[in-house]
């Protein structure tokens, strides 16, 4: 636990898009000063410091500063589980963006160096912070639909990221449905048994030249005998979708898109809204601000975080039997060896 009245000084991996937004949340924090970022990219590391008074680091300098209570991982994802690793031996405090790791041995390894350092670490895993999302939880969590029995989520893309980062990805069920199988566990409130996962190549061929597909179909049934089906694509010409709905016992809730504006247009051909937001930035720029104020009390204030390690290590296994179930065509048992 940190003293409420210090200063928690942090260091930032990754200058990239989700970089710039930690680094900005983070710097409006009460009691947090950003004191260096790293990146291989030195010019881009650079400008981040500049613009919040920090300095430019090494990965050893950064960790090895005995003054830095925690770091925050926006890196890419072959990074994480040695930066994470390297923190906790370091007893920094962890915030580090999904997936833990693409594997679940170095994930669990990861895992455990935090349980010995005995440091928070917490996940990026933004959607449960999401004022909407988090809304529909609480309100099913009071019953107002009675017993939850089936979850649809629809988690739809504007576009593609560039086929070289795709190779690199760990593949769809890593890299994107990570998030979907943390919305299935948070919402649910139970572990899943089976699942089944299909996927095509319906936008791009050169993502099935990099041994990926862009669209998919998951069906998990829990422990309890939910059902949960997830639909996903790279592709939605109209912009972002992120939403889902709960089948309760006595009713149903929905978790809709999030529009730049709430303006509604009538006339005599046609009544129309805004679209989706372009894009996850600005989708959830109030979940990523939410987040990172929830991870500095928890590290200020001793609590327990919201999305954990161990929310990283089941969302990695679901992922990894997705990937199986696709390629071998068949449902998955969760637990079963590869």
């Amino acid at each position: 636990m940190t003293d409420a009245v210090s200063t928690i000084d942090v260091a930032v991996f990754g200058a990239g898009r989700i970089g710039k937004i930690h680094a900005a949340n983070l710097a409006r924090q009460p009691g947090v000063r950003l004191k260096y970022v790293v990146d291989v990219n030195r010019e881009a590391a650079a400008a981040l410091a500049a613009q919040h008074g920090a300095q430019v680091a090494d990965i050893d300098g950064a960790i090895g500063d005995a003054s830095i209570g925690a770091t925050v991982i926006c890196s890419s994802t072959d990074t994480h589980a040695d930066l994470i690793v390297k923190s906790a031996a370091q007893n920094k405090h962890v915030f580090c963006e999904k997936p833990v790791d693409l594997t679940l041995e170095r994930a669990r390894m990861c895992a455990e160096a935090v349980e010995r350092a005995g440091v928070v670490c917490m996940i990026g895993f933004q959607r449960r912070f999401d004022p909407t999302f988090s809304a529909l939880k609480a309100r099913l969590d009071a019953g107002e639909i009675g017993t939850p029995e089936m979850l649809v989520v629809t988690s739809r893309d504007p576009g593609a990221p560039p086929v070289d980062y795709i190779r690199r990805s760990g593949g769809i069920f890593k890299d994107m449905l990570i998030h979907d199988f943390d919305i299935c566990r948070w919402i649910l409130d139970d572990e899943a048994d089976t699942l089944h996962a299909t996927g095509s190549c319906l936008t791009d061929p050169a993502i099935a030249d990099a041994g990926d597909v862009d669209s998919t179909a998951v069906t998990i049934r829990t422990k309890r005998g939910r059902l949960c089906q997830i639909n996903t694509t790279r592709r939605a010409a109209y912009g972002y979708d992120q939403r889902f709905e709960v089948l309760g016992s006595t009713g149903m809730l929905q978790a809709g898109n999030v529009r730049p504006t709430e303006v509604t247009a009538y006339s005599n051909t046609k009544v129309s809204t805004d679209v989706p937001e372009a894009f996850f930035l600005e989708r959830y720029r109030a979940a990523y601000a939410l987040e990172i104020a929830h991870f500095f009390d928890a590290v200020t204030h001793g609590k327990p975080v919201r999305t954990t390690v161990a929310d990283g290590l089941k969302a990695l296994e679901l992922a990894e039997a997705a990937t199986r179930s696709w390629r071998e065509g068949r449902a998955v048992k969760l637990g079963e060896a590869a």
